[in-house]
């Protein structure tokens, strides 16, 4: 995540993630639950800007503006947008009493298992790191991140990760082929605290590493019977949308399809960027459900 410099803006892309992996080995005694997930960011992404506050706004105070790609996105523009909470935190540890403006232009639907509002947040970092002019290294603002969300740490890396802990112990993987996906959302979310709580499993160590060998050496069939998501029961019992998704993506000509994160959003992995387009126009006539044919992000 890298920003860029436009006068007194600066911007930086903030891309919606994937779950290929998702472990849920247990429960920890801090409330949070063990993981182990192989995850890579996608080419859906929102944008983030900074920029010194307008005359409108209070001097030494942060304002968010929030345009979101379609009405039917929530985007709050208050404390409880993470992005604004997570410029508040490091202004607050950096000691900083400069005010700033946020403009957030969302295109990652929100509830979706999409990772929109953590990656967000680690724009938001990395924009304020700059603009304040804080010299902190990305080791520092993971230490931040890690406090506002357990996907948070990911997204200051540039690509692909094995995260383990609770999401916050990141291990880059590099050298990975490109994949192309098609990944639909339907009309309703999912909490993820509600997934969390309904996961009767545990999963087994060791399967994000067999994961990140496939993708590095294929073939694409090869990395479709290693995909796995130990939330997909649970989050199936709380939406009805999981099964009928499970069932779309069963008749139409995927590698393979499986949820993202926490849901309600699914995907499924294509042959190249024509075969994901190509099943992408096949679910667009299907329903009422948002389809995105997207690629991964290196």
């Amino acid at each position: 995540m890298m920003a860029r410099r436009s006068e007194l803006r600066l911007e930086v892309t903030a891309p919606a993630k994937l779950n290929l992996l998702l472990e849920v080995l247990g429960k920890r005694g801090d409330g949070y639950h063990e993981v182990e997930t192989l995850m890579v960011p996608v080419a859906l992404a929102d944008s983030l800007s900074i920029e010194p506050p307008a005359p409108a706004d209070d001097p030494n105070g942060l304002a968010l503006v929030c345009r979101p790609a379609l009405a039917s996105y929530g985007c709050p523009a208050d404390e409880t947008n993470l992005a604004l909470r997570a410029l508040a935190l490091l202004r607050q540890r950096a000691g900083i009493t400069h005010g700033a403006r946020l403009t957030l232009v969302k295109r990652i639907p929100m509830a979706a298992g999409l990772g929109g509002g953590s990656s967000d947040a680690a724009a938001a970092l990395v924009l304020g790191n700059e603009f304040w002019h804080l010299g902190w290294s990305r080791e520092r603002l993971a230490e931040l991140a890690a406090e506002l969300g357990s996907d948070v740490p990911f997204f200051l890396g540039r690509g692909a990760a094995i995260c383990r802990g609770r999401g916050e112990r990141i291990e880059p993987i590099a050298g990975l082929m490109g994949l192309h996906f098609v990944v639909v959302k339907p009309p309703a979310g999912l909490s993820t605290a509600a997934v969390y709580a309904h996961c009767r499993g545990t999963g087994t160590v060791g399967g994000a590493a067999a994961l990140a060998d496939a993708l590095a050496h294929g073939p694409v069939n090869r990395i479709a019977h290693l995909l796995q998501n130990r939330l997909q029961p649970a989050a199936r019992e709380l939406s009805p949308w999981i099964a009928r998704l499970e069932n779309e993506f069963s008749r139409v000509d995927c590698v393979a399809h499986q949820m993202s994160g926490s849901g309600t959003s699914y995907f499924g992995l294509c042959r190249n960027a024509r075969h994901a387009r190509r099943i992408a126009r096949v679910l667009r006539s299907r329903g009422e459900c948002q389809v995105f044919a997207v690629d991964t992000r290196h």
